[in-house]
C-alpha cells in the first residue's frame, strides 16, 4: 500500500468526518430552530392578542353560521339557535355596560379558552406572567389585586383597597402642590404586602385573563372593571400631551431635553377616577395608544343610538344602560379624544340623614322637608360633584303622595320612578327632534304637580324653569351651578335676556326674584366631604310708588313744575334701583355644624302653611319655635 494512497485515505476520512459534523450541526440547529419556533408560536397563541383573535373568530362563527346547512336534529338546532341569539344580544348589551350581558360573554369566553383553546396552568403565563412576579407590570398587579378584592367586596373592592392603604390621601407633587394620585410605587408596595400570587388558583388566573381579553375586545379597555365599581365616576384623555402637540414641537427628543424630562405622559396615559368628591389620577394605568383611547370614546356613548360622533358633531352627551351619564369629546372640538363617565347613587331610597353628617343635621333635614311640603320653589346649587342630584333625589321622599311629579332632563339621571315606584312620576328629556321647550309644552298637559329640572345649565333651560314656576305647576325644584345667591339671580336674569324673553334687566330680574323662594347651596371640602354651606331665602322688594296728581290743583307754573320734578325723581329712583330683592341665610355651616341664623320671613311661612296638611302645620309651627333659638 503506497504512501500516497494512505494520505488520500486519511484526507477522505477527514472530509467525511467534517461532512458528518456539519450535517449534525445543521440538523441540531434546525431542531433548535424548530423548538424555538414552536415556543414562539405557543407564546403568540396564548398571548392576550392571540386569545382575542381566537375569541373573535369563535364568536363570529357562532353568530354568523347558517344553521340550516348543518343538518342538525331539531333539539340541537334549537340549542344552537338560542346560543346564537343569546350571544348576539349579550355582545350588544355588553358594549352598553349591561352587567348581566357582560357576565354572559365572559362566562362563554372562560369556557371556550379552557375547554377548546386548551389554556393550562403553564401556557396561561404567556398572557400574564403569574409565574414571575418580576415580569408583572403595574397594570397586571392592579388587576390581580382588584380581582382578589372583588371576590370578597364585589363592587366595593376598589373602595376597600383605597381605604385600607389610604390611597386617597393627598400627595405633594414636584412643584410642592398637594394632589390626589395613585402611583406605581404604591401599587408595587401593596402587591408585595398582600402576597396574592400564592393565593391564586388556575380559575382565578383564567378569570383575570378573561377580563383582560374582554376589555380589549368588547369592553372599555383599562377602565372596564373600574367603571363597574362603586365610585363617583371615571374619565380618560384629560391630561398628558395631546398628539397634536407633537406636530408643534417637532422632535420629541429635543422637547424632552429642553424640559429636562426622560419621558412625558401622553393623552392616552390619562386615567382619572372621581372618588368621594376627589379627582384622583391613576398614574400606573394607560390606554397604551391613541387608537385604543379613540376606540373607547367611540363606543362608550352608544347606548340607545344617540347619533354619530364626528368632526362636525364634536361631542355627545348620553347615558349608559346603568344610568351613568357619559360625555364624549373628540378633535377638532377638543384638543384630544376624551370621555367623562359620571355615576350616580344607585336608584334606591336615599335618606337625607345619611347624606348629611355634621352636627345639627336633623334640624336641617326637617327644614328641607317643610320646604318640599310647603311647595317652595327651591334651587339646589353648587359645583360639580358636590351632591346636588343625590340630595334632590333624597328630599323627594317628603313630597305628599297625592302630588304628581314631572321631570325634564338633558339625560335621564334622577331615575325617580325606580326610587319611588308608587308615585305618579313621568320624566322627559330632549332628543335630536324634540326640544326642551316642546317637552315643557307637553308637560303642561300632563297634570303635573311639581316640576323638576335636572340641571339648569343653558339659557333656554333657565327660561323653561321660570315658565314652569309661573304657570305650569304647583312649584318647581331645580339644580344650578351658581356659587352665590346673587350669582344665581343674575345668571337666571341674563338667560331671560339672552333668549329675548325680556329686553329690560329690571323687568327680567323682577320675574326671577318673584319665582325663587329658597336656595340650598352645597359645597365640597378639600378632603371631599360634602355639606350644605347655606340655605338662603329670597325676599322680593315691594315697590312703593309715591306719584301724585297734585299738579292739577296748583295754580301757577312753578308749583306744577315742583310736583312734576318730584314725580320724575320718584320714577328715576325706581329706574336706577340697584336690586329688586333682599336675601338672608336662614342656615349656615359654621365650625363643623349647622347654625340656624335668621328666621324664615312671615310671607313664606304663611305660604308654606297653606300648602301643608293640618298635622304638618302644627309640627312646622313647633319647629319654627325651637330651631332658631
Amino acid at each position: 500500500m503506497s504512501f500516497t494512497f494512505i494520505i488520500n485515505l486519511i484526507l477522505i476520512i477527514v472530509v467525511l468526518a467534517l461532512v458528518v459534523v456539519i450535517i449534525y450541526n445543521i440538523a441540531k440547529n434546525r431542531k433548535n430552530t424548530e423548538t424555538v419556533s414552536e415556543v414562539e408560536r405557543e407564546r403568540q397563541k396564548y398571548s392576550v392578542k392571540g386569545m382575542i383573535d381566537y375569541i373573535k373568530n369563535e364568536f363570529d362563527e357562532i353568530t354568523r353560521m347558517n344553521l340550516y346547512d348543518l343538518a342538525l336534529s331539531e333539539e340541537e338546532f334549537e340549542r344552537r339557535k338560542n346560543t346564537k341569539y343569546e350571544l348576539k344580544k349579550a355582545l350588544k348589551g355588553a358594549g352598553y355596560a349591561a352587567t348581566n350581558d357582560k357576565k354572559y360573554v365572559k362566562t362563554l369566553m372562560f369556557d371556550l379558552l379552557r375547554n377548546q383553546y386548551k389554556v393550562t396552568e403553564r401556557n396561561i403565563n404567556y398572557a400574564v406572567p403569574f409565574d414571575n412576579a418580576q415580569k408583572l407590570t403595574e397594570q397586571d398587579k392592579f388587576d390581580i389585586l382588584l380581582h382578589i378584592y372583588k371576590k370578597q367586596y364585589k363592587r366595593n373592592a376598589l373602595t376597600q383597597l383605597i381605604t385600607k392603604y389610604g390611597l386617597d390621601n393627598p400627595k405633594i407633587d414636584e412643584n410642592g402642590v398637594p394632589s390626589y394620585r395613585i402611583t406605581r410605587e404604591e401599587i408595587n408596595d401593596i402587591f408585595e404586602k398582600e402576597n396574592v400570587l400564592a393565593t391564586l388558583d388556575f380559575e382565578d388566573k383564567l378569570e383575570i385573563v378573561v377580563q383582560r381579553v374582554y376589555q380589549y375586545y368588547k369592553g372599555f379597555s383599562v377602565i372596564d372593571d373600574i367603571r363597574d365599581q362603586n365610585i363617583d365616576g371615571v374619565s380618560g384623555g384629560v391630561s398628558g400631551i395631546p398628539p397634536s402637540f407633537l406636530d408643534q414641537v417637532g422632535d420629541i427628543e429635543d422637547y424632552l431635553d429642553q424640559t429636562g424630562k426622560i419621558t412625558i405622559p401622553m393623552s392616552y396615559d390619562s386615567v382619572w377616577i372621581f372618588y368621594k368628591g376627589k379627582s384622583m389620577y391613576l398614574e400606573f394605568l394607560s390606554f397604551g395608544s391613541e387608537a385604543e383611547l379613540r376606540r373607547v370614546c367611540q363606543n362608550i356613548y352608544k347606548y340607545n343610538n344617540p347619533g354619530q360622533l364626528s368632526e362636525s358633531v364634536g361631542f355627545k352627551i348620553n347615558e349608559m344602560k346603568d344610568g351613568s351619564r357619559v360625555v364624549v369629546l373628540r378633535p377638532n372640538f377638543a384638543e384630544s379624544w376624551a370621555f367623562f363617565v359620571r355615576k350616580f347613587a344607585p336608584p334606591v331610597l336615599i335618606d337625607a340623614n345619611q347624606l348629611l353628617i355634621h352636627k345639627n343635621k336633623e334640624n336641617v333635614v326637617e327644614l328641607l322637608k317643610y320646604l318640599i311640603r310647603g311647595a317652595r320653589v327651591t334651587a339646589i346649587t353648587g359645583e360639580q360633584g358636590c351632591g346636588k342630584t343625590t340630595l334632590l333625589m333624597a328630599i323627594m321622599k317628603y313630597l305628599y303622595p297625592t302630588i304628581t311629579m314631572r321631570v325634564q332632563e338633558t339625560a335621564f339621571e334622577l331615575h325617580l320612578r325606580k326610587i319611588y315606584p308608587k308615585s305618579n312620576i313621568l320624566s322627559l328629556r330632549e332628543t335630536e327632534t324634540i326640544t326642551g321647550q316642546m317637552g315643557l309644552d307637553v308637560q303642561k298637559k300632563t297634570d303635573g304637580g311639581v316640576n323638576i329640572l335636572g340641571e339648569v345649565a343653558t339659557d333656554p333651560v333657565a327660561a323653561w324653569m321660570i315658565q314652569m314656576a309661573q304657570v305650569a305647576s304647583k312649584f318647581t325644584l331645580f339644580t344650578h351651578h351658581a356659587k352665590t345667591f346673587p350669582n344665581l339671580i343674575t345668571a337666571l336674569r341674563n338667560s331671560l335676556l339672552k333668549i329675548g324673553m325680556f329686553n329690560n334687566e329690571d323687568v327680567a330680574e323682577v320675574q326671577v326674584v318673584n319665582v325663587i323662594n329658597f336656595d340650598v347651596h352645597l359645597k365640597k371640602g378639600v378632603d371631599g366631604t360634602r355639606f350644605i354651606e347655606r340655605i338662603t331665602e329670597c325676599i322680593p322688594k315691594e315697590k312703593e310708588f309715591h306719584y301724585t296728581n297734585d299738579y292739577r290743583n296748583k295754580k301757577n307754573f312753578e308749583d306744577k313744575m315742583d310736583v312734576f320734578m318730584d314725580n320724575a325723581t320718584e320714577y328715576f329712583r325706581h329706574l336706577t334701583q340697584t336690586s329688586n330683592y333682599d336675601y338672608k341665610n336662614i342656615v349656615e355651616f359654621k365650625n363643623g355644624e349647622y347654625v340656624f341664623t335668621n328666621p324664615i320671613s312671615e310671607k313664606n311661612v304663611e305660604a308654606m302653611r297653606e300648602n301643608m296638611a293640618e298635622e304638618d302645620v302644627k309640627a312646622f309651627d313647633k319647629f319654627l319655635d325651637t330651631a332658631w333659638r
